[in-house]
């Protein structure tokens, strides 16, 4: 049995017609999604990391059912490097229901130190990017992104050695007070130990000394590290080197000059 040609071109039409039609409610559809977000926080988790989340809700209010969700977070430092990355998945939204979510992404403190030491002593701004995918009807992939910042504030900032005073100990030994102040500006307390050492201008150490710090988020820092030095090996001028351990992150080395 033949089928008349005219009776094709009419099914044919019809099928376009349908086509089209789920095309375009398909993606209407995507205008009764709605995404509810909370404000973005950072916590510390138990084994001293830094945790981003972010708490949304995804209502599905179109025609079809969504699929394979996929929320990625990037970080990025001032330099657009990025500094971390999480991925959070949904498998299925179905009609008329809603998802609740807390999308996470793991910060190591060392890791961020080695993009720039400068979130260790300067406030500034984090670059966060997030997109969204999906897929409506299982058949059509959408994606939308959006980016925004989030301030920073420097665990150390202003860290600041103050001017050393010399008190006498005995003929050969002299005491060394050294002056250390630094504001917390981080949303975390600070709490680990400072380590100096004394250098005179050949580089001969001249002595050394640690004192133990913990200090409340939002709060100012003065202490005072003491030690003793040989009255013979002291110069006019050279170096400190500071060494500064926490439990979130590590600063070694770290030379400031003095006499100059």
């Amino acid at each position: 049995m033949r089928i008349p040609i005219r009776m094709i071109g009419i099914t044919t039409t019809f099928f376009w017609i349908f086509l089209i039609a789920f095309f375009v409610s398909a993606v209407y559809s995507a205008k009764d999604l709605h995404f509810d977000f909370d404000e973005p926080q950072m916590h510390i988790t138990a084994d001293d990391k830094i945790l981003f989340s972010l708490p949304l809700t995804i209502t599905n209010k179109g025609f079809y059912s969504l699929s394979k969700l996929n929320l990625t977070t990037q970080i990025l430092d001032a330099e657009n490097s990025i500094i971390a990355s999480g991925t959070s998945f949904i498998p299925i939204i179905k009609r008329d229901e809603a998802a609740n979510v807390t999308h996470n992404v793991t910060i190591d403190f060392d890791e961020l130190l080695q993009h720039d030491e400068n979130f260790l002593f300067n406030d500034t701004e984090l670059e966060i990017y997030e997109m969204v995918s999906m897929v409506i009807a299982d058949l059509i992939p959408i994606q939308a992104s959006t980016n925004y910042c989030m301030p920073w504030g420097a665990p150390l900032y202003n860290f600041t050695l103050g001017q050393q005073h010399y008190e006498a100990a005995n003929s050969t030994y002299i005491r060394v007070n050294l002056p250390i102040n630094f504001e917390n500006h981080a949303f975390f307390d600070v709490a680990g130990n400072i380590k100096i050492k004394m250098y005179n201008h050949a580089s001969l150490l001249l002595g050394e000394g640690q004192i133990f710090m913990d200090v409340p988020q939002q709060s100012f820092y003065n202490g005072v590290v003491e030690f003793y030095i040989l009255r013979s090996e002291i110069t006019d001028n050279g170096y400190f080197s500071v060494s500064i351990s926490t439990s979130l992150f590590n600063y070694e080395n770290w030379v400031i000059p003095y006499g100059e």
